[in-house]
């Protein structure tokens, strides 16, 4: 069996706003296994990074988190996974609800065929926030809080397509931001930019972890080193190690993380 790291499991007491623990959490495409059995308890308000080779079970983890693997046919799991330590598995659970805590931005920055303020009021709209008057002051926090009002504030009517790379992400960023979720899900979410957006993004990071929790998948070995707390390395479904990001990359327990971030192999 896989040795981990030592770490703090959520305590009886009612855990901090955004805690998320995998007990034992396994996860299945039909017959093919993607996760074995995931013991991690991810701290609140600080950024953890998911690494590994491609293929491990990152992204299926990410998606776990707000169930967003239950939309793929022949899927199954054993095990749990809680958020604030309650199991989001539970009988009568709002996914809606839960996707509304648990905000999502992917790899590929996708914001709607709409304005910038249509894109970053859809969630708050649908969800029957009422005055026009609220919206706006919702816009305009989202977009403060992803640093990108500045730079839109004279163009909010125009097309969100319009916009660099970077900024659409930022946009998708903000649109998650204005359900005023507890935790923030990225999925590679600078792979496709240049590095002045990248760094953006890393330093926005930095400022919303002050009030949220972030999990971050990446394959950028150095990303996770700049801008994580925490790490978890994952290898052919297996978490191998999680433990305090500096400790992972100066001093790795398991041979096999060692390998991984030397680039012995993946």
């Amino acid at each position: 069996m896989t040795t981990l790291s030592v770490q703090e499991s959520v305590s009886s007491a009612a855990p901090e706003v955004g805690t998320i623990e995998a007990r034992d959490f396994s996860f299945w495409y039909g017959k093919k296994q993607a996760l074995k059995q995931i013991q991690m308890a991810v701290p609140a308000r600080a950024v953890t990074a998911l690494i590994g080779p491609s293929g491990c079970g990152k992204s299926t983890f990410l998606r776990s988190i707000n169930r967003l693997n239950d939309l793929i046919p022949g899927i199954r799991h054993e095990g749990d996974m809680c958020l604030d330590g309650q199991s989001i598995f539970e009988k009568g659970l709002d996914v809606v609800a839960l996707r509304q805590r648990v905000g999502m931005v992917f790899q590929r920055w996708n914001p709607f065929p709409k304005s910038i303020y249509e894109n970053v009021a859809y969630g708050p709209r649908i969800n029957g926030t009422g005055s026009e008057e609220s919206l706006d002051e919702i816009v305009e926090r989202s977009l403060r809080r992803a640093a990108l009002w500045e730079e839109v504030k004279d163009r909010l009517r125009t097309s969100a397509l319009g916009l660099s790379g970077g900024q659409q992400q930022r946009v998708c960023i903000a649109r998650a931001l204005a359900n005023q979720p507890e935790v923030l899900l990225l999925d590679e979410p600078a792979s496709a930019l240049d590095p002045s957006s990248t760094q953006k993004i890393e330093e926005l990071l930095y400022e919303l972890k002050q009030e949220l929790t972030i999990i971050i998948v990446t394959h950028n070995l150095q990303q996770a080193a700049r801008a994580s707390d925490h790490t978890g390395f994952f290898f052919m479904g297996e978490l191998i190690e999680f433990g305090p990001t500096e400790q992972m990359f100066t001093r790795p327990r398991q041979d096999r993380t060692e390998a991984y971030i030397t680039g012995r192999f993946g």
